[in-house]
């Protein structure tokens, strides 16, 4: 082989290789992989006293976060804690007693209905029951 021929190949590959290591990425951002959906039917969010008076913890609902909320007036209420723009968690703030996105300064008001920001749809809810010293949350199917 020529030394010429060995050097245009060799080119060739490089920038072969180069343009795929830059379009990888770019690919995983546009295609990524489906998240394995593990079958929940429901789970036990906190016990009665973990949370004080307008407070929020988070909690893994199968796959995902969840919220659970305890209000200034003592009712408890769950949400998914995906934000329903770009699916950022979505976390309680308690000076506002509202659900904030970070991401994008997205608002929901405690019926988890947007109130401010780019999301396009409210929060989806949990119904939850408390059963002894657990507190419950499940997702309706449908």
């Amino acid at each position: 082989m020529e030394r010429r021929k060995f050097i245009d190949l060799f080119l060739i590959g490089s920038g072969l290789g180069t343009f795929i290591s830059l379009l990888y990425p770019v690919f995983r951002y546009l295609m990524p992989t489906p998240r394995k959906e593990e079958s929940v039917s429901q789970v036990v969010a906190a016990k009665i006293g973990d949370l004080a008076p307008n407070s929020a913890k988070l909690f893994r609902f199968g796959a995902e976060p969840a919220l659970l909320i305890f209000t200034e007036e003592g009712n408890y209420l769950a949400y998914s804690a995906i934000c329903t723009h770009l699916t950022c968690t979505v976390g309680y703030d308690s000076s506002t007693e509202t659900l904030l996105c970070p991401c994008h300064n997205g608002r929901f008001n405690l019926n988890g209905e947007v109130i401010s920001g780019p999301p396009p749809r409210p929060l989806t809810r949990l119904n939850l029951q408390i059963r002894g010293e657990e507190i419950v949350v499940w997702r309706e199917r449908g």
